[in-house]
């Protein structure tokens, strides 16, 4: 076999696998079976018209925590969450989904000094592909959110305008 014909058979053989190497990559990053090390767990305040309500959350501040969120999570605890942290402010139609996430949530959108913006219920979505499942965007801009079991907000009077003490972030809420 000469080397032109060597080369083309070669190349013919390894292109399947090299396509292939970007689909794995990318279900081995959403995967919620692999081992990631645990978040750092902060507590918070969010304050209402009906006082402080105090949440131990875990804080997904890189992009690999933060895409992986609560996916694959069968309980959350009652006053429990996860707030997932920015750098810089977020555009106001950077949504959320819920691929492989298994509990409905609610999430408040947060503003730079700590003000909710806006709040979404959302729901899992069942689909096996990540494009088929909803995106839940504040259509405001933020730079965190504050994701709780579906229903936390509405039982405890919690609305748009209301106030979380975001840790090591001084800003309109006052410690209570």
């Amino acid at each position: 076999m000469n080397t032109t014909r060597r080369a083309l058979l070669t190349a013919s053989l390894a292109l399947p696998l090299v396509a292939l190497v970007p689909f794995a990559w990318v279900n081995k990053a959403l995967s919620s079976e692999e081992e990631t090390p645990p978040l750092k767990r902060v507590s918070l305040a969010v304050h209402s018209a009906q006082g402080p309500h105090r949440l131990s959350v875990e804080v997904a501040q890189t992009h690999a925590q933060r895409q992986k969120g609560l996916m694959g999570r069968a309980v959350l605890h009652a006053d429990h969450g996860m707030l997932f942290t920015y750098e810089h402010e977020q555009s106001a139609y950077h949504g959320f989904w819920m691929y492989r996430t298994l509990i409905p949530l609610d999430i408040a959108f947060i503003d730079g000094e700590g003000v909710i913006v806006a709040i979404k219920t959302m729901l899992p979505c069942e689909s096996s592909s990540p494009s088929a499942c909803r995106s839940y965007a504040p259509g405001k801009p933020y730079r965190a959110a504050l994701e709780v079991n579906a229903g936390y907000f509405a039982k405890r009077g919690i609305a748009e305008g209301d106030c979380v003490t975001l840790p090591g972030v001084a800003g309109a809420c006052r410690s209570s």
